[in-house]
Formats: structure tokens, sequence, C-alpha cells
């Protein structure tokens, strides 16, 4: 990414994540006694704990240890709980403004302000505890969800597929050995034909995925026709040379702009993320550009990590697109922002006669949280029919 993209894109991020920090810290010392010794305790905590995202991706890639380790799992959490307590404070205070109109709240609101505002805040409180710790248990069990699909090409060869496919991984700190273990050992017990990841498998800096080893559970996976991947848009925040090497070393095979040709009559065409231009400042490749030497007469698998475009892969000859990146919102109520987004935010579409899957991840970014949606693993019992 350009040093002046970077620097901007970075002054957003900050000047967002500072202004609603900000909103939340004033309206909770408003609950909190004036002349007590708690408002500095309250305010030295509070910015405490706010600064641990920040201070977490410095440390991530000065110097990645069990410190950084202990910050980032803090400031990821803490991204859980500002989303909620901003939801609530916005909701208290529009509900204070439809008061001043309306006056519908009851007299003993009003009788003790100071006491009705110590009971909200503690309400608050409460209610985000159990918000986060729904969510994180929530995130810690992975669905699978099974597609029936048929393919009919004229040159297809009549048969069966199984296809076992997850994106938006993000190894790291927070997807580190356990749950990376327990994706393949999910993997590996559906007997896969083949294996694909669509985008985002490891999350930004790659140091923790080499401290944890992290590749050595992905090298375990089992699949007859192989294991393939494309890069997501964490790839390239990261490093993406760095992570593609990593994969491969680890028996992943990573497809950039390429394609390659299974068994003589399905094609896995693999796209470089949208992102490359803004990080590398080089172009990735049209799709037109991609499929020019496929004979679409045969199966055609595309992967492309986020999901743009729906209707013109259509017109391409494309039998299934698999992607990913969405998150599905990751946490109630981003999913309607998503869905404001993206024409298939998560789930099964299909255009023409193309099928479009569009994965909610296994793993998370951030928060290590999910709430509104679940990680998945999705399994694609695929039939090939010949169309002649």
């Amino acid at each position: 990414m350009k040093t002046t993209q970077f620097l901007i894109f970075l002054s957003v991020i900050l000047i967002v994540y500072g202004s609603i920090n900000v909103y939340i810290f004033i309206r909770g010392l408003q609950a909190i006694p004036s002349g007590t010794g708690w408002r500095t305790w309250f305010s030295l905590i509070f910015w405490g704990i706010a600064s641990t995202f920040i201070l977490a991706r410095i440390l991530e890639r000065a110097y990645p240890s069990l410190l950084s380790g202990i910050v980032t799992w803090i400031g990821s959490f803490w991204l859980g709980f500002m989303l909620f307590f901003f939801l609530a404070v916005v909701m208290i205070d529009l509900l204070r403004l439809a008061n001043s109109f309306l006056h519908f709240f009851p007299p003993s609101i009003c009788v003790n302000p100071m006491q009705t505002r110590l009971i909200t805040l503690f309400t608050v409180l409460g209610l985000a505890v159990l918000f986060i710790t729904a969510s994180f248990i929530n995130a810690r069990i992975p669905r699978i969800k099974e597609l029936n699909l048929t393919i009919s090409k004229p040159n297809a060869i009549p048969g069966n597929l199984v296809i076992v496919m997850a994106s938006d991984i993000h190894l790291g700190t927070i997807i580190a050995s356990r749950k990376a273990n327990r994706l393949v050992e999910k993997i590996n017990a559906m007997n896969p034909d083949l294996v694909l990841f669509a985008g985002d498998i490891v999350d930004e800096d790659l140091a923790p995925v080499i401290n944890n080893n992290l590749g050595n559970a992905l090298s375990r996976i089992k699949s007859r026709l192989g294991v393939y991947a494309i890069t997501g848009n964490h790839e390239y925040i990261g490093g993406v040379d760095k992570a593609v090497n990593y994969l491969k070393d680890h028996g992943i095979n990573m497809l950039r702009d390429t394609a390659v040709f299974l068994e003589n009559h399905l094609y896995l065409v693999g796209r470089d993320d949208r992102d490359k231009p803004r990080f590398t400042g080089k172009p990735r490749k049209e799709i037109e550009e991609l499929l020019a030497k496929i004979d679409t007469s045969f199966p055609v698998i595309l992967m492309d990590h986020q999901p743009f475009n729906l209707a013109r892969h259509a017109q391409m000859g494309i039998d299934l697109q698999l992607s990913g990146h969405t998150h599905d919102g990751q946490l109630w109520p981003l999913n309607y922002l998503i869905d404001a987004i993206y024409e298939v935010s998560w789930g099964y579409k299909k255009i023409e006669n193309t099928h479009f899957y569009v994965s909610s991840g296994y793993g998370t970014w951030g928060p290590p949280l999910r709430l509104g949606n679940r990680p998945e693993i999705v399994k694609i019992n695929l039939r090939f029919i010949n169309s002649e």
C-alpha cells in the first residue's frame, strides 16, 4: 500500500476508534458520582483497556511474544465490548431525547438521577458480559454446512465429487493451535476429494502463525486431489509473499490468477484478491483474461475471496463460485451493513446457470466473537452430468 494511502487509512481508523471510545467514556463517567476516587479509577482502567487494541497491532509486528499475545486478546475482546457499549449508549441517548418531548419515563427515574445512572451503568455492564460470553461460545462451535449441487456441461464426466471449503480462518494469535487442529480434524472426517480455502487463511502478521507452528496442522489435511487456496485481503495486509510461501511450504497449492485442470475434466480457477492493486500497485487479472484459455464446455469452479460482480461472472461460463470475506457481519447488527454492500452476504444463490456460495467463515477477525451467525465449514456434494 502506498504510504499516503496507508496514512489516510490509518488516520480514519484512529479517528473513528478514538471518537467512539471518547463518546462511551464521557457517558460512563457521567454515571459515576463526582468528587470520588472512582472517577480516577474508571478513567485509568477505561483508557488502559481501550488502548490495548492499538498497542497490540504494534507489538505483534515489533515484538511477538507472550506479552503481545495477552495484549492482543484483551484488545480483541475490547472491540466486542466497545460495540455493545456504543449501541447501548446510543439507545439510551435516543430514549432520553424522546423522553424530553414525550415524557414517558416514570417519575421515580427523575427523583434521584445519580442513582438511576449508576443502576443503568451496572445493568449495561451486566448485559455486556452476557453478550460477550454468548458470542464467544458461539464463535467456538462451527457447524458443517452441506450443499448438494449439480453441474451439467458437455464435457463433464458423470460422477460425484466431495469438496470441503473453508474461508476466513484468520490463523494467528486468536485462531491458534486448538482451533486449527479442530478444523483439520473436521475436514479429514468428511473424507474430501478436494479441499478449498477461499482466502484470509492467515490473519495479517505472519509471526504468530510461525511461532505457534500453525502450518503443521494444515499439512495434515488429507485430500485425494489436494488442497488449493487463494489470497484474501489479510494475506496482503501482512505481506502476501511471506504468507503465500509459508502456505506453500505446508502443502497448500496457491492459485494466484491461475487455473489448474483436475482429472482432465474440471477447471479450478483462483483469483488474487481484489485489494491487490491497493497493496502492491499491480493489477490482478480481469476475469475475461483468466478464462480466455479455458474450455468452458468443461466444469469450471472459481474461487474469488470478495463476492463482487456476481452477475458478470454468471455470464462467463463459470459453474460454481466460492467466496468468503463478509463473515456475515460477524457481530449483530453489522450484518445489516454487510447485506447492504453485497448481493450475497452469506449463503447460496443461483444466477442463471452459476451456483454461488459465500461462506460466513471459520474464524474471526478482531473480537473472537460471533452473534447472529455461526462459523462454518462447507461440504459440497457435487454431481456432474454430461449435457450432450
